[in-house]
């Protein structure tokens, strides 16, 4: 199987690099990611300008907001696209219920490294499917930073049901750092998502996940519900916002975010 998946990046990589022009697709918002890669020599920025999550559980209330959370997209070839993320800031404010002792932190977060290879309609049309790869370089340090290096893979595909509605799904494996910062566990998830044309320039998506941690401090299974809504402005600037609530206990209760993504 692994030799089939290396000759299909193989001819990916070597198809001509024109500069066909095509729609613009951010990877945001939502839970999920797209298939769809940027064209050859354009370039994407998606920014989440601020980013909430609230995590209350019986023995303590966590409070997360990131700043300026960035991931940028390079088109190589006409199905292949470099990326690199960052989190520049992200401050957590935890309260024990116990002691009412509150602890607060500011850092930088990790930075992510990975590429994409679109296997089928790169545009992102009709059925599309690709593969993502990826490594976290421990850049920044707890409790926003990992504080080891990670590394997985995301499989996004999508499926055009109509002209209005479209199917969309998201799995991933992951060699995630243990909690305490030492040593990587298994990780994996799976989003399954639907996007609804409102009009011309505006989308909405309701999506599902579940994900499962193998973390050897302690196993969970978590399941969100998210909805999102994304405004085409210009042909390569996109408007977001968007919300996820946690179905379980082992959840975070919240997330609320707002963000920006502009082509090059």
């Amino acid at each position: 199987m692994m030799r089939w998946v290396l000759a299909i990046l193989l001819l990916s990589a070597a198809s001509p690099a024109f500069a066909e022009e095509r729609d613009y697709c951010p990877t945001r918002p939502g839970l999920g990611t797209t298939p769809c890669t940027i064209a050859p020599k354009r370039v994407s920025v998606e920014t989440a300008l601020v980013d909430w999550t609230l995590d209350d559980q019986p023995d303590a209330r966590s409070d997360t907001v990131l700043i300026g959370n960035t991931f940028v997209r390079v088109g190589l070839t006409n199905s292949i696209e470099a990326q690199i993320g960052w989190t520049p800031y992200g401050n957590v404010r935890t309260r024990d219920k116990n002691t009412q002792a509150i602890d607060t932190a500011g850092r930088a977060g990790d930075v992510t490294l990975g590429m994409k290879a679109n296997l089928l309609n790169p545009d992102g049309s009709k059925l599309s499917i690709a593969v993502q790869p990826f490594a976290t370089v421990p850049v920044g340090r707890a409790p926003v930073g990992a504080g080891d290096w990670g590394a997985g893979v995301v499989v996004p595909a999508t499926y055009d049901l109509s002209e209005t509605l479209n199917l969309a799904s998201t799995s991933e494996i992951d060699a995630k750092v243990d909690e305490d910062g030492s040593g990587r566990h298994f990780a994996y998830s799976e989003v399954i998502g639907l996007e609804v044309k409102l009009s011309k320039t505006l989308s909405a998506t309701i999506e599902g996940q579940v994900l499962r941690d193998e973390d050897p401090g302690g196993r969970t299974t978590q399941g969100l519900a998210s909805a999102s809504l994304a405004w085409s402005a210009q042909d390569d600037l996109q408007l977001d916002v968007g919300a996820v609530a946690g179905l379980n206990r082992a959840a975070p209760d919240v997330e609320l975010y707002l963000g920006v993504s502009r082509r090059f």
